[in-house]
This record gives C-alpha cells, sequence and structure tokens, in this order.
C-alpha cells in the first residue's frame, strides 16, 4: 500500500487562497483530482490525505466535497477557526463527514510564537482528541519548543508535524531544530512527514542536501512514525512529483522493505485511522 499522505486541491477563483498569488505562476491555476489521478496511478499510490491550504471554514467543505466525489481521497485534514466560540461544535459538524482525519491550523503564518499555547484553545484541542483526529502541526523551527509545552499539556493527541516542520535546509543549520526534534520524538503519540523539504532545500538541491535532515528524523521519530507525503502541488515550485518519490526511494533505500512499507503508506493509514 502507498499512500500520499500529504497533497492539496485548490480552485483559484473560491478565492480565500491568501497566500497563492500570480507571483506563484507554476501554480497559480486549478488542481483537482483529475489532475494528480494519473499520477497516483503511475507511482502506485493508491490514496491520499488532502490537507487544507485556505484558513476557512468554506475551503474544508470544498475539501470534503471532493472526497466524496473521488474515491482515492482517504481523509481530508481541514481546518476551524480557533478563536471562534464556535470551534468546538464546527469541529464536531465536520467530522461527521466520516472523511475528516485532523485538523490544521496555520501556524506557520501567525506572527506569535507562542499563538497555540493560549488557555483559550484548551476546549478545542479537546474537542480534535474526543473527535478522533489528528493536530496536524504547520510550524517552523521556531515554533518546537512551545509545540513541545502544548504536547506535554496534551500528550493523548495524536500529533503529526507537516514537513520535518520545514527546518533550514537552504542554509545548511541543524542546530536548534535537531534537538526541538529529537525531544518532540520522544512523545510517542507524535509522527512527523516526510514531505514539503524540496521547497526548503534552495535552488539546485540534491539529495546529498536532504540527507543529514532525512537521516536525523530516521534516527529521531524511526521508520514507525515517519509518514509521506508529496506536498502536491506545492512541490513543482521545486520538483516533479516523480522526482521527489525517486529522491525518497533514494534516502530510504538503506532500510527494510517492512520499514520502508511503514514509510510509504501503512503508517499513515494507522495514525490517520484511513478506511476505518
Amino acid at each position: 500500500m502507498r499512500i500520499d499522505a500529504h497533497q492539496h486541491f485548490w480552485a483559484v477563483e473560491r478565492g480565500d487562497y491568501g497566500w497563492l498569488t500570480p507571483e506563484l505562476a507554476p501554480i497559480y491555476r486549478d488542481f483537482l483530482p483529475e489532475d494528480l489521478a494519473p499520477i497516483l496511478e503511475r507511482h502506485g499510490i493508491t490514496g491520499t490525505v488532502l490537507v487544507q491550504a485556505a484558513p476557512t471554514v468554506a475551503e474544508t467543505e470544498f475539501m470534503l466535497s471532493l472526497a466524496a466525489k473521488s474515491a482515492f481521497i482517504k481523509g481530508v485534514v481541514g481546518w476551524v477557526d480557533f478563536e471562534s466560540d464556535t470551534a468546538v461544535d464546527m469541529i464536531a459538524s465536520l467530522a461527521q463527514s466520516g472523511k475528516l482525519v485532523g485538523i490544521r491550523p496555520m501556524i506557520q503564518d501567525i506572527e506569535d510564537t507562542d499563538w497555540m499555547l493560549q488557555d483559550r484553545f484548551t476546549p478545542v484541542f479537546e474537542a480534535i482528541i474526543e473527535n478522533d483526529l489528528v493536530f496536524d502541526a504547520l510550524t517552523l523551527p521556531r515554533h518546537l519548543p512551545a509545540l513541545r509545552k502544548l504536547l506535554d499539556r496534551h500528550p493523548e493527541m495524536r500529533v503529526v508535524i507537516d514537513h520535518g516542520s520545514k527546518p533550514l535546509i537552504a542554509d545548511g543549520i541543524m542546530a536548534g531544530w535537531a534537538e526541538d526534534m529529537a525531544a518532540l520524538a520522544a512523545r510517542e503519540n507524535t509522527c512527523c512527514k516526510l514531505s514539503g523539504l524540496v521547497t526548503e532545500a534552495g535552488e539546485d538541491w540534491s539529495a546529498v542536501d536532504l540527507k543529514p535532515y532525512v537521516d536525523h528524523l530516521l534516527n529521531t521519530f524511526g521508520p514507525a512514525r515517519l509518514i509521506w507525503g508529496s506536498d502536491w502541488p506545492v512541490c513543482t515550485l521545486a520538483a516533479t512529483y516523480d522526482h521527489w518519490v525517486a529522491t525518497t526511494q533514494g534516502l530510504l533505500a538503506h532500510l527494510t522493505q517492512q520499514e520502508r512499507d511503514a514509510i510509504w503508506g501503512l503508517n499513515a493509514q494507522r495514525v490517520y485511522k484511513l478506511g476505518e
């Protein structure tokens, strides 16, 4: 089984993708299931987790509508407004779809590094737990100490750190990030996505640039808690889908078949409870 545990769809005319501007010309167009389906087939990928790209409930509802029509979308990671009085009820309502598997606030875009630690959000995190959802942590390295504190408060919450928390690969910096990720990996309910690294690696990147970061994630989280994703179509700003698949295969070639199978799909199925 192969699962792409991190991909996006969008229809530009919907108008709530604030970050998606004409300056990002290669991806400033619609990307929908019919665009991804042949790529998935080429790589033997049988399912995906569709992840939010806009900070609106309307986009989450749009994604759930796509999941209802596209058999390969096994789960949706959506968005709710943590600061709204209706956040708890909204999570419960969206969860009734049967395809919602996680919630992801766009933490990387929030100026306050400790935003997630506000006491008023405790009921929201409790709602994520009560509705058996994953908290997808879209963080940068500066957020990791706060994330550690959050997980101390909610040790039972299933957490998946997106894109390895976007380490500073282009600058060759591991200090700080490496220690914080190791500390987070010590928490058994915390996993990490092997995704989104190519867009952090700068121009003319190679697998050699990625290897120290991937090896650190393997050494800390282990093959049982790493989850592969493409970050398509965002990844196409730095690499084709085919290139990222081939790069990943090379970086994981030293693992056993069982370990590779876990990263390529079985971990995503277990953590997101896909198909249950």
